[in-house]
C-alpha cells in the first residue's frame, strides 16, 4: 500500500530533485548533483589549478562561469596576469569567461545565467544569492567546486529548513537590507548554521527579485547553507526584463507543508536598521546612532546590487549636494545595471551631487579600493564589516541600507532616512534592462580546447603536495584564538594581499597576521617537525568561503584544529585539504590548552572509524574528549591527504596508462 505523499516545502523539493545519495534527514550526509558552477577570480585561480591537478579534461557543470570581479585594481602586473591565466583556463576546461568590468559575479549570474529550479555551487560564500530566483544555491570551498565541476556530487550535511513567513508591507524608507539586518539582530552570525532559510508568505508580493537577492546574499552572514525563494511573478518579471522569460517556471512550497523551524516577520513593523562595527549582527535601529560623525557612505556590492538600490540614491541626492567632508562612493554592481542607469538619467544626478563613481565589481566590499581613513565612520551597503575587511586595519564600518547611506551622506552625520524632508522615492525596475551578451566569452569546442595550454606565471604555481595524517599525531599548539575568527582573520583580503592568493607559497607569510604576526614563521618551522595544532573558540572560520584559509595553513603544517564550534564551509575546507577539525565535547577543556602545549592523538584512524568521538591527550595535563562528526567518505579523504589526492587516485584507476579524455 502506497504511503500518502507528505507535502514538501520548496527547499525539500529542490534537494529531492538533485539528490544523488543520502536521506533528507537533518544531520545526515547527503550528496547533491550540481547543475551550474560559479567562480570568482581570486579563488577561481586555485579552482583552475585544482582542475589541472585532478587531470580533468572538461568540466561537467553547465554553465560554469568564471567572473573577474574581485582583483580589479591593477596597481602592478599581478592582477592583469591573473586575468590571462583564468581566460586560458576557461578555454582549456570549457568555462564561460566574464572579464573585468562586467560586474559582480552574483548579480551578473542572475541576469544572464540563473534558472529557477536548477542547482548551483560557487567558490564564494555569497553564491547563495541565486536562491532569490528559486535556485538551490550553495557556497563552498573552491576544492568542492572543482570536484563538482569534475562531475562529482556536492556533499553536505542535510540542513534543517527554516521557514520565515513574511507578512505586511515595508514602510517608507525601509527596504530589504533592513529586513535581513533585523534577522541578524535576532539570531546572530551563527543563528542560521546548518539551515536553509525559505521565505514565504504574503509579504513576498512587495519584494522584487533583487530585493530577494539582498536577503539571500546575507543569509550567509547568519551561517545559513542556502536561502530559497519561490519562483513567482516577480521572478518572471526579472527574467522578462532581460529577454529570458523562456527560462522561467513557477516553483512554490506545496500546500500543507511544514518547516523544521518557523518564524513570522511583520514587514510593516520594521524601521531603518544599522549594524555597528565590527560584526554584521551588532544591529540597532539607525535612530540610536543618529548624529554620529560620518567620513564615507558607500553604495553597491553584492549586498545591495539592484537597479533600485542605485536609482533610489540618485533620486534622493538629485538637486542636492553631498555634505562637505563626506565621500559618497557609488560602486555599480554590473555593466547591465550601469548601462540602464545611464539610459534612464540617474547617473548624471549622482555625479552632479558630488558622488564618486567607481568601476563595476566588488571593489570596497573586499578592500580593493575605497578604503576609509582609520577610525572614521564608514556606512556601507556591503554584507560584512569584519575588522580590516574594508582595507583599513583600524576601520569603523557600519552596515546599512542605500536609503540610510544616502540620507547620511547628505546630512554629514549618521541619519535616519525618515528624517529627510522629501517624499520617499519608490523605484520600480524597468520593463526592459540593457542587455549585452557579447561581453562574455563562451567555451571553446572540446577538440580546440584540448590544444590550449594554461598561461601560467610565477604567481600561479602548481599546488603543494599534501600528505595523509599520521596514525600517531603529536603536535604543538601554535595559536589559541577567541570566538568568531573569520577567514578574513586567517587569510587577509585587500589590495596588499589578494593579488598573491593564486600562490599558496606567496600568500603564506600573511596567514593570521592580524591575530598573531609571528604565526606564519612559527608554522613554517613546525612543518619540518611534524606540524602543529590551532585552538579556536565558537564559530571558527566564519565568513568567506575562501579555501586558502584552510589550504595555506595546511601547507604550513597545520594538522588539527580544536574548536568549540566551526563555520560550515571552513569545516569542510579543512577536511578537503586533509586537516582534522575537532570540537570540544566539554567546552571547559578549551581553557586547559595554551600556546606551547602538545596535543597527542594515538591510533587516530582507528579512533575515527570507531565512532564520532575520540580521546586526545594534552601532554602533561591529561586527556580530553573530542567530537569529529566525519562521514566514512571524509575519513577516506583524511587517510589519503585530501580530496585532490583522492580524485587523482580515482583518475589513475580509470586511466591506468595515464591517458586523458
Amino acid at each position: 500500500m502506497n504511503q500518502p505523499h507528505k507535502p514538501l516545502n520548496l527547499a525539500q523539493q529542490l534537494i529531492r530533485d538533485h539528490l544523488v545519495s543520502g536521506e533528507m534527514t537533518p544531520g545526515s550526509e547527503i550528496a547533491l548533483r550540481m547543475d551550474q558552477a560559479l567562480l570568482q577570480d581570486v579563488l577561481g585561480t586555485l579552482v583552475m589549478l585544482e582542475l589541472e591537478a585532478m587531470g580533468l579534461d572538461r568540466v561537467h557543470t553547465n554553465p560554469s562561469v568564471q567572473y573577474i570581479d574581485h582583483g580589479l585594481v591593477q596597481a602592478d602586473n599581478l592582477n592583469a596576469e591573473t586575468y590571462l591565466f583564468l581566460k586560458s583556463a576557461c578555454e582549456r576546461f570549457g568555462v564561460w569567461y566574464s572579464g573585468p568590468g562586467n560586474g559582480i559575479s552574483h548579480p551578473v549570474h542572475m541576469e544572464y545565467f540563473g534558472v529557477p529550479g536548477q542547482s548551483i555551487v560557487g567558490c564564494d560564500s555569497h553564491t547563495t544569492s541565486a536562491g532569490s530566483l528559486g535556485m538551490l544555491a550553495i557556497g563552498a570551498g573552491g576544492i568542492e567546486v572543482a570536484t563538482a565541476m569534475a562531475g562529482e556530487p556536492l556533499y553536505l550535511t542535510m540542513p534543517k529548513i527554516w521557514g520565515i513567513r513574511l507578512e505586511g508591507n515595508l514602510p517608507d524608507w525601509v527596504s530589504a537590507k533592513d529586513i535581513v539586518l533585523e534577522l541578524l539582530r535576532r539570531h546572530g552570525v551563527a543563528g542560521g548554521k546548518n539551515t536553509i532559510i525559505e521565505y514565504h508568505g504574503p509579504g513576498l508580493d512587495g519584494l522584487s527579485a533583487m530585493d530577494r537577492h539582498v536577503l539571500a546574499n546575507m543569509g550567509t552572514e547568519m551561517g545559513a547553507t542556502a536561502t530559497v525563494f519561490p519562483s513567482d511573478e516577480e521572478t518572471r518579471r526579472f527574467l522578462a526584463a532581460r529577454g529570458r522569460e523562456a527560462d522561467w517556471k513557477a516553483l512554490a512550497a506545496e500546500p500543507g507543508c511544514t518547516y523544521d523551524l518557523e518564524e513570522t516577520l511583520d514587514l510593516s513593523a520594521l524601521v531603518p536598521m544599522i549594524a555597528l562595527p565590527s560584526s554584521p549582527d551588532k544591529v540597532v535601529p539607525v535612530s540610536e546612532v543618529a548624529g554620529e560623525p560620518l567620513h564615507q557612505a558607500y553604495v553597491g556590492s553584492s549586498g545591495n546590487p539592484g537597479y533600485r538600490d542605485f536609482a533610489v540614491v540618485a533620486s534622493m541626492v538629485k538637486g542636492r549636494q553631498v555634505a562637505d567632508g563626506v565621500s559618497l562612493d557609488i560602486n555599480p554592481s554590473s555593466r547591465q545595471v550601469l548601462s540602464t542607469l545611464i539610459r534612464d538619467g540617474y547617473l548624471g544626478d549622482l555625479v552632479a551631487s558630488g558622488a564618486r563613481l567607481h568601476q563595476t565589481g566588488c571593489n570596497g566590499c573586499i578592500g580593493m579600493g575605497q578604503a576609509p581613513a582609520a577610525g572614521l565612520n564608514s556606512l556601507r551597503t556591503v554584507p560584512r564589516n569584519f575588522p580590516g575587511r574594508s582595507g583599513t586595519r583600524e576601520d569603523s564600518v557600519f552596515l546599512c541600507s542605500p536609503e540610510t547611506a544616502a540620507a547620511s551622506a547628505l546630512a554629514g552625520v549618521i541619519s535616519d532616512p525618515r528624517t529627510l524632508e522629501m517624499a520617499y522615492p519608490r523605484i520600480l525596475e524597468p520593463e526592459r534592462m540593457v542587455v549585452n551578451r557579447d561581453v562574455f566569452t563562451p567555451p571553446l569546442p572540446l577538440a580546440e580546447a584540448r590544444l590550449k595550454p594554461l598561461q601560467k606565471t610565477d604567481n600561479t604555481p602548481a599546488l603543494p603536495e599534501l600528505h595523509p595524517l599520521p596514525d600517531t599525531l603529536e603536535v604543538p599548539v601554535l595559536l589559541v584564538t577567541g570566538d568568531n575568527i573569520s577567514t578574513d582573520d586567517i587569510m587577509p583580503a585587500g589590495q596588499r594581499v589578494m593579488p598573491y592568493w593564486s600562490s599558496v607559497y606567496a600568500s603564506a607569510p600573511f596567514t593570521f597576521e592580524a591575530v598573531d604576526a609571528d604565526y606564519a614563521g612559527r608554522a613554517e618551522a613546525s612543518r619540518e617537525l611534524g606540524g602543529h595544532a590551532i585552538v579556536g573558540g565558537h564559530n571558527y572560520g566564519q565568513g568567506s568561503s575562501r579555501e586558502n584559509a584552510a589550504l595555506v595553513p595546511r601547507y604550513l603544517g597545520l594538522q588539527v584544529v580544536l574548536a568549540k564550534s566551526f563555520a560550515r564551509i571552513h569545516w569542510q575546507n579543512l577536511v578537503c585539504f586533509g586537516a582534522l577539525p575537532l570540537s570540544f565535547i566539554d567546552e571547559a577543556d578549551a581553557a586547559r590548552l595554551e600556546q606551547g602545549d602538545c596535543v597527542a592523538i594515538r591510533d587516530l584512524h582507528a579512533q575515527l572509524a570507531a565512532g564520532p568521538e575520540l580521546t586526545a591527550e594534552i601532554v602533561g595535563k591529561g586527556n580530553i574528549r573530542l567530537h569529529h562528526g566525519l562521514s566514512e567518505r571524509q575519513r577516506e579523504l583524511l587517510a589519503v591527504g585530501g580530496v585532490i589526492n583522492h580524485l587523482r587516485a580515482r583518475q589513475g584507476e580509470q586511466n591506468p596508462a595515464g591517458a586523458k579524455g
